[in-house]
């Protein structure tokens, strides 16, 4: 909501200037988003009146006048503007003024004849005006007054940002009423007199839908001269509001609305058949609104209607064919309470709103119809002219409100402070809260502009604002403190972060909640945890697996030009489980691209299976990892293999499938992993040894086995079969060619062994390889000669 802080101040003045009275109300919830002159900086400029205009001799369009600015003496100005004229009153420069954008006004000549001073124009000085050329001023305007006095541009505009529970906010008078109760200062309102009718012309009103329409009240006024001009402090307050002037009956009707925070509308009672009816829509309905927009209605749409169609949309617009012009001659004015509900979400299906709808859905006192339609009446009155009827008034389903109980201990205990009774009392009253004090509970009762006061917090909240916030001492917590347990057998997931960042991969965080198709894609889950309320529709279900944001995220790199891209996440996915839901820790990574950046020193070489292996082998040392050929939907069928451990299958490394490579329109293939992290992160108890004295013995063993038996089959057998002595198996090379038949594979392992005692001889050295050779030769493998 925007408004003149000087329109404020006629109603509540207190002793702060602009930025402190803009503190104290985002202090107290009235959020200032900003706030703005009303007019840009200049000086030295004054009213003048025009007392001679002649043709300049030199120039066709410039005029040589001779002006009154109040000291007794004319003043000669040149000045090129269509609308200068003798007698007119204007805005004038004198020399030493100083225009917006620091233009500084000095006597010159203008094509020879002498210019002291300058009149002004709206746009000059910054203030708009639709008249092209002089800003013209009323003909009382005083001479030698300062412009900016006079139009009261010393005003700053007030931008609020209003929350949807503080509707009384949305106006001058619980602006002002905020104010008041916030500083002390005295509220100084409008008087609302009744009109006294003059005729006895009324129509008829009946409220239908009475749940969605609490009061409706009506009257009719004739006579009016709707073309009549809107008064000029009507007008400046409304465009310092935000809004334009259109004419004077709209002008009125808007003003009531941002003074007292009522919605109003007026119709032409001439386009009026019958009485007035406040009903739901019916099928076939429709309305042209007044943003010239048709509106095909439904039973959900709240309408005002009389004898043969819909005149409004209830709370939201006015209707093109009922609505007020210039050639008016006599009108109805509605001033009514529609229910928040009834209200809330119609203009936006519509597409379109209106100030009214944007407050009848917060919630618009219901106590506030009648006076709204008597300081419109005599606004009409004052300003068009005519003759006023009796008020109209129908009254259905008005809200309710509850008492609510507030106690004096749960104040103190919220808010930290031990305000009193007494204390609390005061700022109750203050914000206009009846009440009534027993044994130290307040029983409360709202007013009937407060929608958001029902539970007992509200009323806290209410003490806490006025009472204010920078007041409650912002005391930090005492509470005793202990080291938390670090099990050894655990490794912190902040180490795992560091490791796979020292391997040159980076962190990624992506949403939990993904596109069904990634799920489908690459976990083939057609059973998807599928949210009730998604944020959007392409982040309709929850995540089984990581590895779908991984490729999103590679997809938009590729997307910006980004050569290499090494990623990882570690986070929750979530599974279905017999009862309820399952939500396990991953840890994921993606490596695409060259395997080392780009440098002269190394050959560039795409990164490949046994580069992310070796990642992953890194992330479970110590634990030795196991590999076997697996099929995955995300992977390559033939290059995809599962991760086991101890036997248990812990995760799944591999290719990116080619199918999803040309999906994602990948220009080749990422590898991926994604492991259980709980895995990852579990390692065992470290064990003190004695480091040997004695020197290791190597013996190498060198074996042919068939193309299907695999190196890690081998060293599982060796494990089983090893003696204490071994302290290492490890592959060290692979041969398939000369020498070694078709189908068949040389695979050369390395034994060391050491004891911590002695020396190893042959006859500890031969039984131990005699072992390891007999598990080789269990699973068909040939000693190589």
């Amino acid at each position: 909501m925007q408004f003149s802080e000087q329109w404020l101040r006629s109603w509540v003045n207190p002793a702060l200037n602009t930025e402190q009275l803009s503190e104290l109300l985002t202090m107290a919830g009235l959020e200032v988003e900003e706030t703005v002159a009303a007019a840009p900086a200049f000086s030295g400029v004054v009213i003048a009146e025009v007392k001679e205009c002649v043709k300049h001799e030199n120039a066709d369009r410039l005029r040589v006048t001779k002006v009154d600015v109040g000291t007794g003496e004319l003043v000669q100005i040149v000045c090129g503007a269509p609308n200068v004229a003798v007698g007119v009153r204007v805005p004038c420069a004198l020399p030493g003024a100083v225009l917006p954008c620091d233009f500084k006004i000095k006597p010159t000549k203008m094509r020879g004849v002498e210019s002291n001073g300058m009149l002004c124009s709206g746009k000059e000085l910054g203030v708009p005006e639709d008249v092209d050329g002089l800003m013209l001023l009323p003909a009382d305007a005083p001479l030698g007054q300062s412009i900016r006095d006079y139009l009261g541009l010393d005003d700053q505009l007030f931008t609020l940002k209003i929350t949807p529970n503080r509707a009384d906010g949305l106006s001058i008078r619980g602006v002002a009423r905020e104010v008041a109760a916030l500083t002390g200062a005295e509220l100084q309102p409008v008087a609302i007199e009744p009109v006294a009718p003059s005729i006895d012309d009324t129509r008829s009103v009946k409220i239908e839908a009475r749940e969605a329409c609490g009061r409706y009240l009506g009257r009719v006024v004739k006579g009016v001269n709707a073309a009549a001009a809107t008064p000029a402090w009507m007008r400046q307050r409304l465009e310092r509001s935000g809004l334009r002037s259109i004419s004077a009956i709209v002008d009125i009707t808007n003003y009531v609305l941002l003074e007292q925070g009522q919605p109003m509308h007026a119709f032409d009672l001439a386009k009026i058949d019958g009485g007035i009816t406040v009903r739901q829509a019916r099928a076939g309905e429709s309305l042209l609104c007044l943003n010239e927009k048709t509106v095909e209605l439904q039973d959900k749409h709240l309408v005002i209607a009389d004898d043969a169609k819909v005149l409004a949309l209830g709370g939201i617009m006015g209707g093109e064919l009922s609505g007020v012009t210039t050639a008016s001659a006599d009108i109805f004015l509605e001033s009514a309470f529609f229910a928040p509900k009834a209200i809330a979400g119609r203009a936006r299906e519509l597409g379109f709103g209106s100030d009214s709808s944007f407050r009848y859905e917060r919630g618009v006192d219901f106590q506030l119809q009648r006076e709204a339609i008597e300081r419109a009446t005599r606004l009409v009155l004052d300003i068009c002219g005519g003759a006023a009827g009796p008020v109209v008034e129908e009254v259905a389903e008005l809200p309710r409100r509850q008492a609510v109980q507030l106690r004096v201990a749960r104040v103190a205990k919220v808010l930290g402070v031990a305000l009193s009774s007494q204390e609390i009392a005061e700022i109750l009253g203050r914000l206009g809260l009846e009440f009534s004090l027993a044994d130290e509970v307040f029983t409360v009762q709202a007013p009937s502009f407060r929608f958001d006061i029902e539970i007992e917090e509200d009323l806290i909240e209410e003490v806490a604002r006025v009472y204010g916030y920078n007041r409650i001492p912002d005391d930090a917590p005492r509470s005793s403190m202990r080291m938390l347990r670090q099990p050894e057998e655990l490794r912190p997931v902040e180490q795992l972060r560091h490791l796979l960042a020292a391997r040159d991969y980076q962190e990624v965080v992506s949403y939990a909640f993904v596109d069904e198709r990634w799920e489908r894609d690459f976990a083939g889950n057609d059973k998807a945890i599928r949210l009730q309320n998604p944020i959007a529709s392409q982040m309709s279900v929850m995540r089984s697996t990581l590895i779908g944001g991984l490729v999103d995220v590679l997809v938009g790199n590729i997307n910006r030009k980004q050569p290499r891209v090494r990623v990882f996440e570690a986070a929750r996915v979530f599974l279905r489980a017999e009862q309820g839901f399952e939500q396990p820790e991953k840890v994921a990574g993606l490596a695409w691209g060259p395997r080392l950046p780009e440098q002269w020193g190394a050959k560039a070489e795409r990164v490949d299976f046994f580069d992310v292996k070796a990642d992953v082998e890194a992330l479970l040392y110590p634990a030795a990892a196991e590999y076997r050929k697996a099929s995955h939907p995300a992977f390559h069928p033939g290059r995809c293999a599962e991760v086991r451990v101890d036997g248990e299958t812990v995760g799944v490394i591999g290719e990116l499938h080619p199918q999803w490579v040309q999906a994602y329109d990948l220009p080749s293939a990422p590898v991926l992993f994604e492991l259980d992290l709980a895995i990852v992160t579990a390692r065992s108890r470290i064990k003190a040894q004695p480091v040997s004295k004695f020197q290791p013995v190597r013996r190498d063993l060198a074996l042919l086995v068939d193309e299907q038996v695999s190196a890690a089959a081998l060293l599982a057998a060796f494990q089983a079969k090893r003696a204490d002595i071994v302290t290492e198996i490890a592959l060290f090379d692979v041969y398939r060619g000369k020498g070694v038949a078709e189908g068949k594979k040389s695979l050369a392992f390395s034994v060391l062994m050491q004891d911590n005692s002695r020396t190893l001889t042959d006859e500890d050295v031969e039984p131990a390889m005699q072992a390891l050779l007999q598990a080789a030769l269990e699973l068909g493998a040939q000693l190589r000669v």
